[in-house]
């Protein structure tokens, strides 16, 4: 079945982006009266990293499940295969944002966000020309290009070879997704680490922690879960997808409630450590984010944790639309504020809040974001025709 995006489909991505921009447009307004426009370029840049990162991580948390499932031959998920590979195809656009946001904060030595691209800052600096050699322009764009290469080729790849299994069949071009998955996961389980590294981490350069990377990666992979979710939703809603069932409709609740607990698990670990050890050096990042961001940084994951607990524990919750679909867009929020407290606290500092531009800002990406999707749901069938596994997604039952 062929997928149209309805007028009111249309309309909300046109209504999305128009308010997002008069949101930023405001938010400009308002930062030149009250504030002199003294921050506004380092604010501005701020959130477009907030955004550009975040929505092109929900893409990347997609494929590392895409290829997931290549890898461990899963059959379940055939049925809404189509749907991943649609969340995936945001990447060549997150990736062409992201991109260009890292290249505008380059060219204006960190535009307040990167202080270690600023020499004015970091001269004099032991640990930072510690650094030196590994947070140096040059070589922060070598591996920025790269990561963004290997990703953009393994999308190109899995989505060329969906497509042509459609018209030839049989198991060879399976064989090549199972293959490639495997490679794929071996070189995002580094790049995920690495690239966390340098864009976001990076801001508070004097901070490190070998948990940041995975920290991060759970925060995409969760994301990308609860787009996963409500869209199959929103599908079926419009009746669309009829071989998915509440069983596959579950197994996508249960990766969101697991993946849930994976980032709340690693946020804790990351903190207790931290606190416990007490070594200045540390804790002066979450000192930061405590001291200026603390109702919103607790708050962030006392939903992000107990709202997945207390609410999809039981089987008939994970099988409840209104449910999942409350319980989603709040999380999706959380792992919002949680990229933007990351960001905020080691670039902003004080100065950062959330007002019109934040929102505006946000909301222009979401508009944009959902059209970029939905669009993708029409250059193939919903489901896919010739996959070796589709007889199993659809008698799928547990």
């Amino acid at each position: 079945m062929e997928f149209k995006i309805t007028s009111k489909a249309k309309t909300l991505t046109v209504v999305l982006m128009i308010i997002g921009i008069l949101g930023i447009g405001l938010g400009l307004l308002c930062e030149m009266n009250h504030h002199n426009g003294e921050f506004l370029g380092q604010r501005v840049m701020a959130n477009l990293l907030v955004d550009s990162f975040f929505f092109f991580g929900i893409g990347m948390g997609a494929m590392f499940f895409l290829a997931l499932q290549y890898a461990t031959e899963t059959g379940w998920y055939a049925s809404v295969k189509r749907i991943i590979e649609a969340v995936t195809g945001f990447i060549p656009y997150g990736s062409a944002l992201l991109l260009l946001t890292l290249f505008t904060l380059t060219i204006t030595d960190g535009g307040g966000v990167y202080s270690w691209m600023d020499t004015a800052h970091t001269k004099g600096d032991e640990i930072m020309e510690g650094k030196a050699f590994y947070l140096n322009k040059g070589f922060f764009w070598l591996r920025t290009i790269v990561y963004i290469a290997v990703y953009v080729i393994f999308w190109n790849g899995f989505r060329k070879r969906s497509l042509q299994e459609d018209k030839v069949g049989g198991t060879d071009l399976h064989f090549k997704n199972y293959k490639r998955g495997a490679l794929f996961l071996v070189y995002f389980a580094v790049f995920v680490c690495t690239s966390s590294w340098d864009w976001l981490m990076s801001i508070d350069a004097h901070w490190f922690s070998t948990l940041f990377g995975w920290y991060v990666f759970a925060g995409m992979w969760c994301s990308a879960m609860i787009v996963l979710v409500c869209l199959t939703l929103y599908l079926k809603k419009l009746g669309y997808l009829p071989k998915v069932n509440e069983n596959h409709i579950h197994d996508l609740a249960k990766w969101t409630f697991a993946t849930s607990f994976l980032w709340s698990y690693l946020w804790f670990s990351q903190f207790m450590l931290i606190w416990y050890a007490n070594i200045p050096e540390e804790v002066t990042y979450y000192k930061t984010r405590i001291d200026h961001y603390k109702l919103m940084y607790f708050l962030m994951f006392f939903i992000n944790f107990a709202f997945p607990m207390l609410l999809l524990m039981s089987r008939d919750a994970k099988r409840h639309a209104g449910v999942l679909t409350a319980v989603g867009l709040i999380i999706f929020a959380g792992h919002w504020t949680d990229v933007y407290i990351m960001v905020m606290g080691g670039s902003m500092g004080t100065h950062a809040f959330i007002g019109f531009l934040e929102i505006g800002m946000a909301v222009l990406f979401l508009g944009f974001f959902i059209r970029v999707i939905l669009t993708n749901l029409t250059k193939a069938p919903l489901t896919p025709v010739n996959h070796p596994f589709l007889d199993e997604s659809v008698h799928h039952e547990f």
